[in-house]
Parts: C-alpha cells; sequence; structure tokens
C-alpha cells in the first residue's frame, strides 16, 4: 500500500517534487551566499587552499591533544588553528597543528609553544609553509577547470540529443548537485582540501552519468511509455548508485586517513544529492517536456 501511495505521488505530482528539488537549490544557494557574506569565502578552505602553516609532531599523550588544542587556541587567538590525526594502517602514527599562520615570528612563537606544552624536542617535529598565493592560485585553476568541464559537456550533450531544453535539463542537475553539496559540506564545518576539490570533480561524472542514462532512455528509446522509460533507467541507475554508496561508508568506517574521509564524505553527499536531482529533477523536466511536445 505504501509502494502504491509513494508511486501514486511520483507519476501524479512530479511538478511539485520537482518546485522542491528547485526550492532545495535555491536554499543551497542562500547558504553559499551568506557563508561568502560572513566570512569572505563560500567554502571553509584549509591550510592547502588558503596558505598557512603544518607542524607535523609526535606526541606521547593522546588523550590530552584536545586540552593542548585548547590551550593553543587561547594563547593566540587571532589565529584559526586544529589539530588532525595522521594515521597508518588504522593507527595514529602522529599529529599535524594547522594554522593560518604564516609569518616567521609568529610561526617560531607557536612552535614555541607547542614544544613546551608538548614537551618536544627538535626531532619529534618539522614544519610545512604553504604561501597563500599558491593556494590561490590552484583554487583559481580548479575553478577554471570545473567551468572548462561544464562548457564542454554542455557541448557534448547538446550534439547528443540536439534538443535544448533535455541537454540543459542535465547541465541543471549536474550544476544542482555541485552546488548544493558545497552548501551541505559548509554546514558540516569541515576545511575543503585539495583532496576536497578532486572529489568535486569526480561529482561531476558521477552526476552526469545518471543523466545521460536517463535521458538516453527516455528520448532515444522507442518502445515503453515515458514512465517504463523512467523505471527501466531507475533500476539501473539506482544499482550504479547504490553500489558506489556501499563503498564510500565502508571507506568512511574503515579508512582512519583524512584526506580519503574528506573525499568520500563529499562523494557521500554528492550521491545522496544526486538521486534527487536525477530521479526527481531531471525526470520532472523531461516529463515536462516531452508531454508538452505530444
Amino acid at each position: 500500500m505504501l509502494k502504491e501511495k509513494i508511486k501514486n505521488i511520483y507519476e501524479k505530482h512530479y511538478k511539485i517534487l520537482l518546485g522542491l528539488t528547485f526550492l532545495m537549490l535555491v536554499l543551497a544557494i542562500g547558504q553559499i551566499a551568506y557563508q561568502y557574506t560572513t566570512t569572505g569565502d563560500f567554502v571553509n578552505k584549509g591550510i592547502s587552499l588558503k596558505g598557512g602553516s603544518t607542524i607535523t609532531f609526535s606526541y606521547e599523550n593522546p588523550q590530552n591533544i584536545f586540552s593542548l588544542e585548547n590551550a593553543l587556541k587561547a594563547e593566540f587567538p587571532g589565529a584559526d588553528i586544529g589539530i588532525r590525526t595522521i594515521s597508518s594502517a588504522g593507527t595514529v602514527t602522529s599529529y599535524a597543528l594547522d594554522s593560518n599562520i604564516q609569518e616567521n615570528k609568529k610561526i617560531d612563537a607557536l612552535i614555541l609553544a607547542l614544544k613546551e606544552k608538548a614537551q618536544l624536542q627538535p626531532e619529534d617535529y618539522s614544519v610545512e609553509i604553504v604561501d597563500s598565493s599558491l593556494g590561490a592560485s590552484f583554487f583559481m585553476q580548479t575553478a577554471f577547470a570545473l567551468g572548462a568541464a561544464f562548457l564542454l559537456m554542455a557541448i557534448v550533450v547538446f550534439i547528443y540529443f540536439r534538443l535544448a531544453i533535455p541537454s540543459l535539463a542535465v547541465i541543471l542537475s549536474a550544476f544542482s548537485d555541485i552546488v548544493t553539496t558545497l552548501a551541505v559540506f559548509n554546514l558540516t564545518g569541515i576545511k575543503l582540501s585539495t583532496a576536497g576539490v578532486a572529489a568535486f570533480l569526480m561529482l561531476v561524472g558521477y552526476s552526469v552519468d545518471t543523466d545521460m542514462l536517463l535521458s538516453a532512455r527516455v528520448l532515444k528509446r522507442q518502445e515503453g511509455t515515458i514512465m517504463e522509460k523512467v523505471y527501466g533507467a531507475i533500476k539501473t541507475g539506482m544499482v550504479m548508485t547504490t553500489t558506489t554508496l556501499v563503498a564510500v561508508v565502508v571507506a568512511l568506517i574503515f579508512v582512519h586517513n583524512e584526506v580519503v574521509k574528506q573525499i568520500m564524505i563529499i562523494l557521500f553527499i554528492g550521491l545522496i544529492v544526486d538521486i534527487l536531482n536525477t530521479w526527481i529533477q531531471n525526470v520532472g523536466i523531461l516529463r515536462w517536456y516531452v508531454e508538452k511536445k505530444k
């Protein structure tokens, strides 16, 4: 009975569901705009993107790591400071103190404070400084690559379908995936690293894959009604997405590397969002287009 009710809502009220996906997109854009007006950046950037310093050190008292972090934050109130773990084979091997400090004098002061509080010897730590211009350059190049990917993707999709609205629906769905995923990622408070940027580029591929599957089934196949074609695409597409989600969840549970974990978190959010945008938003636009055309 519940299955029939869901099916009835999905088939008969698709325009309302389509409106809800557009509302989700508007809310996501609003969150990103709020993030930009309050912080000056539309995403929480990590050290590898905005520049700063990383002090990698060994620490004998892991149970006191949060106290150490809070003590350093209190001593350097104007700095953005955080301590993360570095693991190998599921075991914590060392810690990394990330901060937005780049000036030599302030870095020396931070190192001195860390040495005193953690009882470190010179051989127990190493320092890496990332220039802000380097991070900004990488971020701009990535934004350019993302824009180029969307442009080339739009050209290929239009050449394949030769139809403006279905082609734009694919692009809109991919755009909605990226924007909504970015907004949800901002809400987690995690700082985006270069690895996270790569995850967003991967997400474009996943999104377009399911959208192309749907559009090809609905527009290219001759037999069956539009909903029969849609359900056939859903069956294939959900198997693809579920398989990827299982792999992502396994990695989140068993892999303790911070870089891998950030990639998997972004992919997990993006795949859930893609389910909504592909099988509600894109389906709604295609149904509206096909029915109006007939």
